[in-house]
């Protein structure tokens, strides 16, 4: 099975650059006292990743002028 470079870049880095952004707002923003997102670095990383895959999704395309 060959693995196509556009489906990597449009699909594959968004999740995995979510998940390294989610673990650095861990490591760098994050609190100690009980934050449920920031305190924990599989939260953090699993909401970075979720939100690379929904920015990853295909956006629904627009036929031009059939609408009038």
């Amino acid at each position: 099975m060959i693995i196509h470079k556009t489906f990597i870049l449009k699909r594959v880095l968004p999740v995995v650059a979510g998940g390294v952004l989610g673990y650095a707002y861990y490591y760098f923003i994050g609190c100690s006292n009980g934050c449920p997102i920031q305190s924990n670095p599989y939260l953090s990383t699993f909401y970075g990743i979720a939100v690379g895959a929904v920015l990853s999704l295909p956006s629904k395309k627009k036929n031009g002028d059939t609408a009038k």
